[in-house]
C-alpha cells in the first residue's frame, strides 16, 4: 500500500465528492493509497490539518510555516514545539527557502528555516523542507542547524543529483511528486534513477502538480499511484515493490524515533 507523504487535504477540491473528504479518502484507498501526511503552511492550516488527522486513523499531520507564508511576527522554537506536541503530528514543516517566488525576504526565510530546524531537533520530529532556487543556502543552513540524527525530507524534489547526494549525506530523504511524469522532466527522472531505493518517498503535493495524464486538473492523494508507477518504471521494478520500499521509508523516517 502507498503513502502520500505530502498533501494539503485542507485545500483539495472536494466538489467531485460533494464536499465529503471521506469520499476522497475512499477514492485514494481504492487505488492503493492507504496513508497520508497532511502538511501545514501556516498557523491556521496547522489547526486545520491537525483536526483532519485527529478524525482519521490513517492521516498524520505536520506543523510549520511555508517560506512564502512568513508574516512579520515569526514562530519561535517553543511555539513550534507546542504546536507539534500531539501524537498525530509527526513532522515539522513545511519550511525552507524559496528564492524563485520571493527573494526580497530571503533573510526572513533563513531565520524561519533555522527556527524550524531547531524545533525539529528539540521535538525529535523530522523536518519537511521546501527548496526552490536556493540550493546552496538550503544545504548550508541544514548543515549549520540541522540534526542528522533526526533528519528530514526534501519534498517535491526538482533539483540536481548533486543537491540530492549532499542531502542524502545529511540523513535526508528525497520525495518525488507528479512532476517526474512531465514530458520536460527527463533530467529529474535521471535523479530518480540514482537515488537509493531506501531513501525515496512519493507524494502528490495535492492540490498542486497533478501527474500525467491528469496534468491541469486539481491533484488529490489517489494520484500518488501515478507517481509511484513512474518511479517503478524508472527503477525497473513493480508498483508493489516501490509501494513496499516507499512505505518502509516513510515509517523509518517519521516513526523510528518516536517512543
Amino acid at each position: 500500500m502507498l503513502v502520500d507523504s505530502h498533501c494539503h487535504l485542507d485545500r483539495i477540491d472536494l466538489a467531485p465528492y460533494d464536499g465529503d473528504l471521506r469520499a476522497a479518502l475512499a477514492a485514494a484507498a481504492a487505488r492503493g493509497v492507504s496513508r497520508m501526511l497532511c502538511i501545514s503552511v501556516d498557523r491556521d492550516s496547522a489547526a486545520a490539518v491537525c483536526a483532519i488527522a485527529r478524525q482519521h486513523d490513517n492521516i498524520y499531520a505536520s506543523v510549520g510555516i511555508h517560506p512564502l507564508d512568513i508574516k512579520d511576527e515569526q514562530e519561535s522554537v517553543d511555539s513550534l514545539c507546542r504546536l507539534a506536541d500531539s501524537p498525530k503530528v509527526i513532522a515539522i514543516g513545511e519550511t525552507g527557502l524559496d528564492y524563485y517566488y520571493s527573494r526580497d525576504n530571503a533573510a526572513a526565510q533563513q531565520v524561519s528555516f533555522r527556527t524550524h530546524l531547531q524545533a525539529s531537533k528539540q521535538s525529535r520530529k523530522p523536518v519537511i523542507v521546501h527548496s526552490r532556487d536556493a540550493r546552496e543556502d538550503t544545504l548550508a543552513i541544514i548543515r549549520e542547524v540541522g540534526d542528522t540524527s533526526v533528519g528530514g525530507v526534501l519534498h517535491c524534489f526538482t533539483e540536481s543529483w548533486e543537491m540530492a547526494e549532499q542531502a542524502l549525506d545529511l540523513n535526508y530523504y528525497i520525495s518525488f511528486s507528479g512532476i517526474i511524469t512531465f514530458k520536460n522532466a527527463a533530467d529529474l527522472r535521471a535523479v530518480v534513477a540514482r537515488v537509493p531505493l531506501d531513501r525515496i518517498l512519493v507524494e502528490t503535493d495535492s492540490p498542486y502538480l497533478a501527474p500525467i495524464p491528469f496534468r491541469g486538473k486539481s491533484n488529490e492523494p489517489k494520484y500518488t499511484r501515478e507517481v509511484a508507477e513512474c518511479v517503478a518504471s524508472i527503477k525497473g521494478l513493480s508498483l508493489e515493490q516501490i509501494a513496499a520500499h516507499t512505505s518502509a521509508n516513510f515509517d523509518r523516517l517519521f516513526f523510528s524515533g518516536i517512543v
